[in-house]
């Protein structure tokens, strides 16, 4: 039996296209291979076991995590090789990686240093452990006002040689995140990335100078799903003159947006119009409630269903009664509550209670972390199954 989506399931209702994320996982895939670096990408955006090991068999590198419930849960699907690209300083996940990675048989876990006393409360609490092999880490470098990382070159060295000189941990590179950096008004990427990443280039070279790197190809970590073509162009494997690994860690294209990274990503509004473009990949449909006023409408959804830290939701039009989307010209999602959402719409709008929109999200880990079940669809809108998130 054929499900119609606008009768069959209530509303409100995220939907994913499988069609758009098998593209935009090729697109990614086909991108870091064609620029010579490696891609992580960061599985909190979905938490969903299929997708995650559609991106390993598509090449990916490893995944990445930002707590180590996500690396649990990572362990549990079969992924051999986690990078947290956070820092590690609960002594139960410390207890948990050890028993898990450094004296158990899974595959490999990597981590953030970026102090002094964050490196001694690793290396207590592992020499009590006692693991046979050694936590290999990678130096964080942030900005001012940003999240953790050194802050300056000097800072950098200091933790750097602190850790070539520990006997339970093991310096194997570098990592920042470009996406803490404010895009300006009418930039296109943030004024100072440049100088963030001249600094993580620049710090990379004198720790490998210097001898402090225990392993002959240092890894750079860089690049979310915003400005990951610029981390190419700075710490990709050509702009050092000694072998590095370039991993990036972009997590949103595998779904994208019609927001947030449908401003930004280089693959799609940075990009020229000729080259490869990630499509966005989920859909919410959510009924018309109420037209209280010429130029107001109230609909069926909210701050439950979609996420709202970028934007708000992107009206792309509603669907007839042969389930044809028709644009809807106009319309602006205004303000959301919990379960309502208003809309302004031309006055002279035709529109009925009970008319189902269609609308686009922006920043789509908002949007996994609320639904449970988010049912799939191929090419022709039929159901072919549900993505459910792990956490």
């Amino acid at each position: 039996m054929t499900l119609t989506l606008t009768s069959d399931f209530d509303l409100p209702l995220l939907v994913a296209h499988a069609d758009a994320l098998d593209h935009n996982i090729t697109t990614m895939a086909d991108y870091c291979a064609a620029a010579g670096v490696l891609l992580a990408p960061h599985a909190k955006t979905t938490m969903c076991r299929p997708l995650i090991e559609q991106q390993l068999q598509a090449g990916a590198w490893g995944m990445t995590v930002a707590t180590p419930r996500q690396a649990r849960a990572l362990v549990g699907f079969g992924v051999q090789r986690i990078l947290l690209a956070n820092v590690l300083v609960d002594e139960r996940a410390i207890r948990w990686v050890s028993d898990q990675f450094l004296s158990g048989t899974a595959g490999e876990f990597l981590c953030y240093v970026e102090s002094l006393d964050g490196v001694d409360l690793l290396e207590r609490t592992l020499d009590l452990l006692s693991p046979p092999r050694t936590l290999p880490v990678l130096l964080e470098l942030g900005v001012d006002g940003g999240r953790t990382g050194v802050r300056s070159r000097e800072q950098a060295r200091a933790v750097a040689e602190r850790v070539a000189h520990s006997a339970q941990l093991s310096l194997v590179g570098t990592a920042a995140f470009e996406g803490v950096l404010r895009l300006g008004e009418g930039e296109s990427i943030p004024a100072d990335l440049p100088d963030f990443l001249t600094f993580v280039h620049d710090a990379t070279v004198e720790l490998t100078e210097a001898g402090l790197f225990d392993t002959e190809v240092p890894i750079v970590s860089a690049g979310g799903s915003s400005y990951f073509d610029v981390v190419v162009e700075q710490l990709g494997p050509d702009s050092f003159d000694f072998n590095v690994s370039t991993v990036l860690r972009s997590g949103c294209y595998v779904s994208h947006d019609h927001g947030l990274y449908h401003r930004t990503s280089p693959l799609d509004g940075r990009q020229t119009p000729d080259g490869p473009h990630l499509r966005p990949a989920l859909e919410l449909l959510a009924s018309v409630w109420s037209r209280p006023e010429p130029g107001l409408v109230i609909a069926g959804f909210g701050r439950r269903d979609v996420p709202f830290d970028d934007r708000l939701p992107i009206v792309l039009g509603h669907y007839d009664e042969q389930d044809r989307l028709r644009p809807l010209p106009g319309w602006q999602v205004q303000k959301l509550w919990d379960q309502h959402a208003w809309i302004a719409v031309p006055p002279d709008t035709v529109i009925s209670p009970g008319d189902v929109l269609s609308l686009g999200i922006s920043h789509p880990c908002g949007a996994f972390d609320r639904w449970r079940s988010i049912v799939l669809l191929n090419a022709e809108s039929q159901v072919i199954g549900s993505l459910e998130p792990a956490l």
